[in-house]
């Protein structure tokens, strides 16, 4: 059986579309069904049945998947170890959200660029995790970091870490709410203070709201700023209260820039996923890089 028929195979199997295997595989769509209808024709089954939006195996393409894919991702891993051997600088696609990935992801990795010949040149691209998860599943990007675990064959996602959120506004403001009234009033004690957020839609805040008070929150955002370190920035500047990632704005709180308004005995978490499409952890530098992660996210606490 032609190696090759099975390689696009596996990645028609993995992405669930002929369409998106063909980008992944630097193939026009139409060599892709070529390629399929060949391999189905010397096993005289189907593989695929074709719906309106992509494809669905079929049982007995579920299993060649369950056998082939192991071994094609070890033909790979042999392949790429010997072009790693060569010296030849590979080059690491990593994206994220920009504040994350700027703040953790990214001093970690740079670590790792320079290691005895090992490293690689790393390339990285900031989005939401919408964005960034449909780069990754084009081949855009070899490695991704997201706040939503995808769905389906094409991409693998594994834990990295939780990151617990913090209600925080500035001395000033927090003196102007009293911490006595918050404690009696909760979240109607806040109802008319300003909110800073990287959204109209209010995520942090509506997502810390929903967990702590059980409510929704009453104010409107009044300074809207996509980014998070901006968010603080203008915290600590009095424009209002916001919610944030603790490692974000830990020294913020330490120096007394910001204050935490509130200490709930079950604080909100949020959990970040280390994503790739499904077989390529078996490219080195991807591994390397995953592995590395994956390790300095034991001391993100």
């Amino acid at each position: 059986m032609d190696l090759a028929l099975l390689r696009t195979f596996v990645t028609v199997h993995r992405a669930g579309s002929f369409t998106r295997a063909a980008a992944l595989l630097g193939l026009s769509q139409p060599a892709v069904t070529s390629q399929i209808r060949t391999l189905e024709r010397q096993l005289g089954r189907p593989l695929f049945l074709r719906q309106a939006r992509g494809v669905t195996p079929t049982t007995i393409g579920d299993e060649l998947a369950h056998k082939a894919a192991p071994h094609l991702d070890a033909l790979v891993e042999i392949a790429e170890t010997g072009l790693d051997d060569e010296s030849s600088l590979r080059t690491l696609h990593l994206a994220g959200p920009p504040e994350f990935t700027a703040e953790r992801a990214l001093p970690a990795l740079t670590e790792l660029t320079g290691e005895d010949g090992q490293g690689f040149a790393l390339r990285a691209s900031f989005g939401n995790a919408e964005e960034t998860l449909e780069g990754l599943a084009a081949g855009h990007h070899d490695l991704a970091i997201s706040t939503a675990r995808p769905r389906g064959a094409l991409l693998t996602a594994t834990p990295l870490c939780d990151e617990v959120h913090v209600l925080v506004a500035s001395p000033r403001r927090a003196e102007q709410i009293g911490s006595s009234l918050l404690r009696r009033k909760g979240a109607h004690a806040l109802k008319d203070v300003p909110v800073v957020e990287v959204h109209e839609s209010l995520p942090f805040v509506s997502r810390y709201w929903a967990s702590v008070f059980d409510s929704r929150p009453a104010a409107p955002g009044t300074v809207i700023v996509p980014d998070l370190r901006a968010v603080l920035a203008c915290a600590v500047a009095g424009a209002g209260l916001a919610v944030l990632p603790r490692y974000l704005c830990a020294e913020a709180l330490e120096r007394g820039d910001v204050v935490a308004l509130h200490h709930p005995a079950v604080p909100p978490l949020r959990t970040y996923f280390l994503v790739v499409r499904t077989g390529t952890l078996a490219m080195p530098h991807v591994a390397r890089a995953h592995d590395w992660l994956l390790r300095a996210a034991d001391d993100w606490g």
